[in-house]
């Protein structure tokens, strides 16, 4: 049952990773495009925490949460970028 759910959870992320794609090419500001850039890559760490169940290696949730704080500290330089310029 457990891994029916994680199939399940792992298809509701590839809708979503699809439609943050869509709003990333199309978005029509930049504000628009960081947001979902930044969708982007939690999709992405939910996706590699999908793949760590469903293998059962803990080792990809090391790799995820070095995702997570790369992708933090990218999106905040890229904001403080737009906001007043380096």
């Amino acid at each position: 049952m457990a891994d029916v759910l994680v199939y399940l959870a792992a298809t509701l992320a590839g809708v979503a990773f699809v439609l943050a794609l869509i709003r990333f090419i199309l978005g029509p500001s930049s504000a628009d495009r960081i947001i979902a850039f930044d969708s982007l890559t939690i999709i992405s760490i939910t996706g590699i925490v999908l793949v760590a169940l469903a293998e059962g290696r803990g080792i990809y949730l090391d790799v995820a949460l070095v995702y997570a704080l790369l992708s933090f500290l990218g999106v905040i330089v890229v904001a403080r970028y737009i906001e007043r310029g380096f």
